[in-house]
């Protein structure tokens, strides 16, 4: 039985991903920070539904800020995949949060990366990398070899865990991989990001709840999968003899206006009457256009993108609106998709 570990496991990405990984047999060890109030709902599923996954799903506490705890860890699991998606993954907020979101997003990835050199385990590494390291775009679209230029504390930090990853890949042997994922979404979603903002919104409109929806730049342009499928690109970088660095994208560019439309109009509603504008929303620097080829990934193991962007939306508005029922009838709400 393979063994993984998950930095971020609570996340939108970590739960998918611990979903799959566990459909395919493995343990699974997920580090969760010490706090006053349970973040488990994406995975609590796969905690206690034992006659589905039996009890191969385990949580520790750590965190990226302490490096002890880290390799303790490491010590004590020997896992043979590690799977990095811890971060401080909010790129607006990174503004107002600059110097914690390089120590968590950007050092946190040199502080495990130096547990695995530290205690020799043998251990696969995936590095979270982002399409924000693009930022200030150099050519369309971006791939592997395209240069960066940040345009945010966030993107900077990235760059940083990026080429930490590609460093200690070359300099000690480790089999680290950097997966380059552009923006992927689900009805998993923090609900601060922009599309679960609106899918969420739109929930609440329609039951009478909220009258309007407050955004900033509509005209930004992005790249949106499901993040569901994007997890299986995770794993499939880490079953490749060789480490390498690869973008994960749909190939496919939206602006933010576009998703509305589509998200609004899909329970038959017109965006404009709900959406407003403020300044406030608006980031001191802005990230135009974001459109990835996943070429390279297609030819190393064959991954591509399935669920298409009116899909997305639509799958995602029609499970806010059943959560929002779910809880307006005093059920149990689950986080699904």
């Amino acid at each position: 039985m393979k063994k993984a570990l998950i930095t971020g496991i609570t996340g939108q990405d970590g739960s998918y991903l611990a979903e799959l990984l566990l459909g395919k047999g493995y343990e699974v060890h997920g580090i969760i920070r010490r706090a006053s109030t349970f973040n488990t709902e994406r995975i609590d599923h796969l905690y206690h539904d034992v006659n589905v996954y039996g009890v191969r799903l385990f949580l520790h506490y750590g965190d990226l800020s302490d490096p002890v705890s880290l390799v303790k860890l490491l010590y004590e699991l020997k896992p043979d995949e590690i799977y990095h998606l811890a971060a401080q993954s909010h790129v607006r907020v990174s503004f107002d949060i600059p110097e914690y979101t390089a120590d968590i997003t950007g050092i946190g990835t040199i502080r495990i990366l130096e547990a695995i050199r530290e205690t020799g385990v043998q251990s696969r590494f995936y590095q979270a990398s982002s399409s924000e390291m693009y930022g200030k775009v150099a050519e369309i679209p971006q791939r592997e070899q395209t240069p960066f230029h940040p345009r945010s504390p966030y993107g900077c930090a990235k760059v940083f865990a990026y080429w930490a990853t590609v460093n200690y890949r070359e300099s000690y042997g480790l089999h680290a991989s950097n997966g380059i994922l552009f923006n992927h979404e689900s009805p998993r979603r923090g609900e601060t990001f922009v599309t679960r903002k609106i899918t969420r919104a739109i929930a609440y409109i329609k039951a009478g709840l909220q009258d309007k929806l407050v955004l900033g730049n509509l005209d930004a342009k992005r790249d949106w999968g499901y993040a569901k499928e994007y997890v299986e690109a995770m794993w499939l970088m880490l079953q490749q003899d060789q480490p390498d660095d690869y973008v994960i994208a749909t190939g496919e560019t939206h602006t933010i206006q576009e998703f509305c439309e589509v998200a609004f109009g899909h329970v038959g509603l017109d965006w404009q009457k709900y959406v407003k504008f403020d300044e406030r929303y608006l980031r001191p620097s802005e990230v135009d256009i974001l459109i990835g080829d996943a070429a390279k990934a297609k030819r190393a193991f064959g991954w591509e993108p399935k669920t298409k962007f009116h899909q997305l939306a639509q799958l995602m508005v029609d499970a806010d609106i059943k959560l929002l029922a779910d809880k307006m009838g005093g059920k149990v709400a689950r986080v699904t998709g």
